[in-house]
């Protein structure tokens, strides 16, 4: 269940440096990343499976953020009317940011994204540990669950 764009996987992979985020100028606000377990979603309005993954990562920001967990969806969406409308019907906790507009998908061209939702969970020296690829209901938030705890406990 995910949307795919073609058959390709992102060409960020395990054990990689994640991007540094502000150097895309991303709308939006960034929160402090430092010392913090990143999970980092690339999503879009449009997308049938990223309806059902924003109340599992919203959850997993509310039970894990005291302890050091942030997430940041990143929308693809050419049009914020379109993002925005999505965030009114789906409320989320976490940060959101677009990697569109006058600047183009600068962010998601540098990874390569070719299937949303895609997440990437990065350790606390920003290093990609864990990636998904589409959203699998509870077979997905168990994953993320696991990744998570074990993170949070290095």
């Amino acid at each position: 269940m995910s949307c795919l764009v073609s058959v390709a996987q992102a060409a960020l992979k395990t054990g990689e440096v994640f991007p540094t985020l502000t150097d895309f100028k991303l709308e939006g606000s960034l929160p402090d990343l430092k010392d913090k377990i990143v999970v980092i979603d690339f999503w879009a309005s449009w997308c049938g499976p990223c309806k059902q993954s924003f109340p599992a990562l919203d959850e997993m920001q509310k039970k894990y953020g005291p302890k050091g967990l942030v997430i940041i969806a990143v929308s693809e969406d050419e049009n914020k009317s379109d993002m925005d409308d999505f965030l009114k019907q789906h409320p989320v906790s976490f940060t959101t940011v677009r990697d569109t507009g006058a600047n183009g998908k600068k962010l998601v061209e540098k990874i390569d994204i070719s299937t949303v939702p895609t997440s990437f969970v990065i350790d606390k020296s920003g290093k990609v540990r864990f990636t998904h690829s589409g959203f699998y209901g509870t077979r997905s938030k168990e994953e993320y669950t696991t990744e998570i705890e074990k993170l949070l406990k290095e």
